[in-house]
Parts: structure tokens; C-alpha cells; sequence
């Protein structure tokens, strides 16, 4: 290598060293929420169900794939969808590889959105043991890993599921997401940490104490320095996770939707300081494949004003640390 390559090269990292200096910084104190786009093989043919696309109009994965691929990119796309009101956007694996106008996903949404992407790592659940279900095992990770900070991927996602308030599965389920979760650290990106509790399990409420109560226990874990996320169910007892959201550990802690309306999850969320909403099936409610483009449109910006509403609470947001 010659000294213009290693001029250019030593560029390059510099740009993709204030490109993720600005990414944190807007992670870390932006007002909006981040979009959960990443649908992956089990949830797909619902969604596009709710989007207007009856599974009679595909046969293969692929084909199912392009549909929701459209769907996608009809969002994306969107002039509505912007980085005033969104922080960041959560992408299926196979998205990042894709393209939107032209530009690959992951570039789009930085460069022509300043939006943050992520990706989704996780490959489904295991089945239910101790109340809790596990992420299956995680193979090919490191090579997703190396693919996604190619990509100039800022962080990460995977999603477990705890039902019941068993201290064993609960415990069970945040080692899992703490060890995989150092391993994104190492890659160089941001984990998002989901120990999603089950919205309809009747031991909701003391679920949820038993993952603060852990989470708060594992912070110890992370690498000085070094700081995650967490993707958490609207609790119960509103304001659960404030003290959370103060540790300097933690870049950000989002709420996930679970099953609830937008309506009812917007409310839920508006009476948690500190939680900005992270939401899949509540952002697209509404929004289908027979949609003219202004009323899709006007359809996403009432959704994205709505959820950028009731995280931006007029209860206030507590200041992040972090280094």
C-alpha cells in the first residue's frame, strides 16, 4: 500500500469516526423514537396480512421478502419519515443488504435521513422453558457482525420473551442477552438489549420487577467505557425503569408496543419519563398496500406524530450520562 492509499484509507476511518461520534450523540440526547422495521420469516406474513398482501400473492420466501421489502421502503422512503422525529431504525438482516432509491438501506438512512441504523440479529425463540423463551442459538453471528460494520451499522437488536415471573427463566434470559451482548460490543456496535415480557401474562407486573431488578445486578458486566441499550415492554407500574435510564452504562432504554393499539401503548408511554418508544406494529397500524401515495403518507405522519408525542412527555426526560 502507497502513501495516498494509506492517506485515504486513514480518511475513511476518520469519517466513520465522526459518523458514529454524531450517531451516539443523537442516540444519546435526540428527541423522537426509533422505527422497528425489521420484521423477520415468522412475523413477515402477518404484517403484510395488515398491509393488504393476502399470502395467496406469494409462493416463495423470496417472493415474500420483495412485498415486505416494498412495504418497507414505501416508509422509508417517505418524506414523512425523517430524522427530526425518528432516531433510529431497526432493519431485518436481509434489508441491510438492500437497496431504497437507488442507495443501500444503511447508507440511505444516515445520509439522506440522519436517521440511526440497526439490525436485528436474533433467529427466533426457543421453546418455552421456566416461563421463559431463549434466542436460538445465534450462528453466524460473528460474520453478521463483520457484515453489519461493513455496512456502517451503528448498533444491534435480539429479542427474547420471558411470560412468566420465574426467577430462573428471567435470570436465564438476561445471561443470554448480557453474553451476546459483549460479543456486539467487541464487534465495535451498540447492543440493544430486548428481555421483552409478555403483555398477557397475568404475572406481568412481577416479571417485570425481576428484570430491573437483574439488569441493574448485570451492569457490571459492561466493559468500562463501553454503554448498551434496552428494548423493554410499557411496564405495569409506570416509571419502572427510570433509575435505568440514569445509569451511565445505558446509551438509551426504548419501549416496545407488545401487542398494544398505538393508542394505548402512546398513553402508556407518555406516563414513563426517560422511555422513548421503539415501535413495529403500532407505527405501520393503518398504513396498506392500497394506499395512494398522500393518503400512505398522511397515514405514517399521523402514526410517527403520535408516538413522537408521547416519548417526547411533557413530564420530562432525566439527562443521560455516558462518556
Amino acid at each position: 500500500m502507497n502513501m495516498a492509499q494509506r492517506e485515504k484509507m486513514a480518511q475513511r476511518e476518520k469519517m466513520a469516526q465522526r459518523e458514529k461520534m454524531a450517531q451516539r450523540e443523537k442516540m444519546a440526547t435526540g428527541r423522537g423514537f426509533i422505527a422497528a422495521l425489521d420484521q423477520s420469516g415468522g412475523s413477515t406474513p402477518g404484517a403484510l396480512r395488515k398491509y393488504g398482501v393476502p399470502e395467496s400473492e406469494y409462493v416463495t420466501d423470496e417472493e415474500m421478502y420483495d412485498l415486505i421489502h416494498e412495504f418497507r421502503s414505501r416508509i422509508i422512503t417517505s418524506p414523512r419519515f425523517d430524522g427530526d422525529r425518528i432516531l433510529g431504525a431497526i432493519l431485518f438482516e436481509q434489508t441491510m443488504d438492500r437497496t431504497v432509491d437507488g442507495m443501500n438501506v444503511v447508507r440511505y438512512l444516515w445520509g439522506r435521513k440522519r436517521i440511526v441504523p440497526f439490525v436485528k440479529v436474533d433467529q427466533g425463540l426457543a421453546a418455552e422453558s421456566d416461563g421463559v423463551r431463549l434466542m436460538k442459538p445465534l450462528t453466524g453471528l460473528q460474520p453478521l457482525l463483520e457484515r453489519a460494520v461493513a455496512r456502517r451499522v451503528y448498533g444491534t437488536k435480539m429479542r427474547s420473551v420471558i411470560r412468566r415471573a420465574d426467577p430462573r427463566g428471567v435470570a436465564a434470559v438476561l445471561d443470554q442477552q448480557f453474553a451476546v451482548g459483549q460479543e456486539i460490543l467487541r464487534a465495535g456496535l451498540v447492543p440493544i438489549l430486548e428481555p421483552e415480557v409478555d403483555v398477557t401474562s397475568p404475572e406481568k407486573a412481577q416479571a417485570e420487577d425481576l428484570v430491573r431488578a437483574g439488569i441493574l445486578e448485570r451492569l457490571s458486566l459492561i466493559p468500562p467505557g463501553a454503554q448498551v441499550m434496552f428494548k423493554l415492554s410499557l411496564p405495569t407500574v409506570d416509571d419502572l425503569y427510570l433509575e435505568l435510564t440514569r445509569q451511565p452504562m445505558v446509551l438509551r432504554v426504548v419501549a416496545l408496543s407488545g401487542g398494544y393499539s398505538r393508542e394505548e401503548a402512546d398513553v402508556r408511554l407518555a406516563r414513563n419519563r426517560g422511555l422513548v418508544a421503539s415501535f413495529s406494529r403500532a407505527l405501520t397500524e393503518g398504513l396498506t398496500r392500497q394506499q395512494s401515495v398522500d393518503d400512505f403518507d398522511k397515514a405514517l405522519d399521523a402514526s410517527i406524530a403520535a408516538i413522537y408525542t408521547a416519548s417526547c412527555t411533557s413530564r420530562g426526560r432525566p439527562s443521560l450520562a455516558g462518556p
